[in-house]
């Protein structure tokens, strides 16, 4: 059965001690044990974060991180760093990053397979941009993405790795692709995975992004193949973040 997974991506927000009010207040909370809750926290913010979570069900994730172990790049982190603090997830190949850090498939796929040998979970993130989507493009797009991020993966690390689909025009816009729609490119990108690593494709989640939030959280995970969500502005209030891991209740 696959695993449901909502994660906050808190993305350049948040200082160390706004970070700590956020976890001290929901630190407490009863949440779905029927989800896995993970926080994409800044860099800075992961490892004051852990002694906040360390006896609850809470996972953290970082946004980026380099696929060297080490040397001279200024400004990175590594997936060993990352490992030291206690992280468990990272997410890779996330839009901003292709767009404003001109990040490639290919750079991606180097990341993920590092993530995968330093045993983090990848979250991997593809999309379409509205031009790309008005072109009718979206899915030679995504299939592209899926297929170069994943070269050299074996079909056991498939099964670790998590991916998120976030329409670009969705992220931070308030538009939200309908609940059908995030699901048709779901489902077709489980079918990317399955051509490349077979039914190994029924296991893994897949998860969907794009203005997500409270009011639409039930709908989107009622669809058939989206498992989870990765979720921006919503995640930064605590009683949001609450309400969309309890989204049942």
């Amino acid at each position: 059965m696959r695993k449901s997974i909502i994660a906050g991506n808190w993305k350049m927000n948040k200082n160390i001690e706004e970070a700590m009010l956020f976890a001290n207040e929901i630190k407490d909370s009863s949440f779905s044990k029927e989800v896995e809750v993970v926080i994409c926290a800044p860099f800075m913010a992961l490892y004051p974060l852990q002694s906040v979570f360390k006896d609850t069900t809470v996972k953290l994730g970082a946004q980026n991180m380099h696929y060297k172990d080490n040397g001279a790049y200024t400004g990175e982190i590594s997936a060993s760093m990352l490992k030291d603090a206690g992280i468990t997830y990272v997410i890779l190949g996330h839009s901003e990053r292709r767009q404003y850090f001109g990040e490639t498939d290919e750079i991606v796929n180097e990341k993920v397979k590092k993530a995968l040998e330093k045993e983090l979970i990848p979250i991997l993130c593809v999309g379409e941009t509205l031009e790309e989507r008005e072109a009718s493009k979206e899915k030679e797009v995504i299939a592209q993405q899926v297929q170069k991020a994943l070269v050299g993966i074996s079909e056991e690390d498939m099964k670790k790795v998590v991916i998120a689909y976030e329409p670009v025009w969705a992220i931070g816009t308030g538009k939200t692709a309908t609940s059908e729609q995030a699901n048709e490119i779901i489902a077709f990108i489980r079918m990317q995975v399955k051509e490349l690593f077979g039914e190994v494709s029924q296991d893994i989640s897949i998860l969907y992004g794009g203005s997500v939030k409270p009011e639409n959280i039930f709908d989107i995970m009622a669809q058939s193949d989206i498992d989870g969500a990765l979720v921006g502005g919503a995640a930064l209030k605590p009683e949001s973040f609450v309400k969309l891991v309890n989204y049942k209740e």
